[in-house]
């Protein structure tokens, strides 16, 4: 299996775990039946728990572009040391992202989400070049 593939399902498997802890900490500060419920009324989730909500719908923007990317370099075999690079600094950068949002470390979580949005360019520049 490739590097790119491997990370993409690394990064599903991050996924995963964001959205079971942004259920967690609305659970915890609404309760077992706010999530239970058919949720026609919306509860809000603040403090903490609204940033895990944050950074988990953060993840669900760029996770499907992440994910484009990856299945069409595979499917066009467009491996390379960028497209291997792309794939570290997106997962590497989402996965300090979450802390540094739950934190609230103003500058720095920018930073991070800017190295994962590189990592997105780095992924799409080959493929780029390939459609021109």
């Amino acid at each position: 299996m490739s590097l790119e593939l491997t990370y993409l399902i690394f990064a599903i498997f991050l996924l995963l775990i964001q959205m079971l802890t942004q259920v967690g900490a609305g659970i915890l500060q609404n309760g077992l039946m706010a999530a239970a419920g058919a949720r026609d009324d919306e509860f809000l989730v603040d403090g903490v728990g609204g940033r895990f909500e944050r950074a988990y719908y953060n993840m669900l923007e760029t996770f499907p572009v992440f994910a484009s990317l990856v299945l069409i370099i595979h499917m066009t075999e467009s491996f390379s040391s960028v497209s291997a690079l792309g794939v570290q600094l997106y997962f590497w950068g989402r996965v300090v992202y979450i802390p540094t949002y739950i934190i609230s470390i103003p500058f720095v979580r920018t930073v991070v989400w800017l190295i994962s949005m590189i990592g997105i360019l780095l992924l799409a520049w080959p493929l780029l070049q390939q459609v021109t």
